[in-house]
């Protein structure tokens, strides 16, 4: 019945296009591979591709093999490489996602410490998933997410490691950098910088502009902090970030941080693992060592 080849099969005739490159990555010959489909569509009784002209078409039960294929595959590839390291007798591999832009930095203080304390286990850190990491924590792709908005989801547990405010920041000279705090009003005028987030997911607007049915005069997005807060300073645009993040480059940029609001907005930063792995003991002592660092 399905096996482990078989799903292999479907995602890589989806990758490289045809059965010949599904065949020659695999290493099989092109008529093996073909046999042992047929074979398995003959077991199940359903049409896994039909052809078209020259090409090779997902059928509807084509597609659900292939989605359980991507979301299985990395599921397996992660139980054979941690046996394989635990045979070997190594700690294992540590793959952090990173849904907050601005903690690259604080996460820097939390590596090396760690490298030194498990010299067996290897560190990555995958940016790929700065804005939408649940996903593949669920799926297997990274061991940790670092966040500021967890989704508390069946078999994921989100530990807090600190906290922090979100502040307006503006350059030292702006008419803003005078008042003790903003108010969204007062952003109707301003070019707004963020991260290439969407709206919803910035808190800036979804709890400070819209609720007030404020928008800026514009919204302009920049990858970079380094990038943003040179804008800021040379008066280009406002943006929002940790306060922290802020005042650790305030001593090198003419900028100063505002309150979001008379009573600001407080956020909290969280590391998010799977239910299966808490007791995982390299994990454990990262988010443990993640706690007592501050970002200041």
């Amino acid at each position: 019945m399905l096996e482990r080849i078989h799903l292999l099969v479907i995602q890589q005739v989806e990758k490289q296009g045809s059965l010949t490159g599904a065949a020659n990555v695999l290493h099989v010959t092109q008529s093996a591979l073909s046999h042992s489909m047929k074979k398995l569509e003959q077991q199940l009784g359903v049409e896994i591709w039909r052809r078209e002209g020259r090409s090779l078409q997902l059928t509807q039960a084509g597609h659900y093999l292939l989605a359980v294929a991507n979301r299985v595959l990395p599921q397996l590839d992660l139980a054979e490489e941690q046996l394989l390291q635990l045979a070997q007798g190594q700690r294992g591999s540590l793959r952090i996602g990173m849904e907050c832009h601005p903690c690259y930095q604080w996460l820097l203080k939390i590596v090396s410490p760690y490298l030194n304390a498990w010299p067996d286990v290897d560190v990555d850190v995958k940016q790929k998933f700065q804005f939408g990491g649940i996903g593949a924590l669920v799926d297997y792709e990274i061991d940790l997410l670092v966040t500021p908005d967890p989704v508390f989801k069946p078999g994921l547990r989100f530990e807090p490691v600190f906290d922090y405010e979100q502040v307006l920041v503006v350059a030292k000279d702006h008419p803003l950098a005078s008042q003790p705090h903003v108010n969204p009003q007062d952003l109707i005028t301003e070019v707004l910088i963020t991260y290439p987030v969407d709206i919803e997911r910035l808190d800036v607007y979804n709890q400070f502009l819209l609720p007030a049915g404020i928008t800026p005069l514009r919204h302009k997005t920049i990858e970079t902090t380094d990038i943003m807060l040179q804008m800021v300073a040379s008066g280009r645009g406002v943006s929002a970030l940790p306060r922290w993040l802020v005042e650790e480059y305030a001593h090198k940029l003419d900028i100063t941080p505002l309150s979001l609001g008379a009573d600001g907005i407080a956020k909290h930063i969280y590391l998010g693992i799977r239910e299966t792995d808490h007791n995982i003991n390299y994990l454990h002592a990262f988010v443990e060592l993640a706690r007592t660092t501050s970002p200041e």
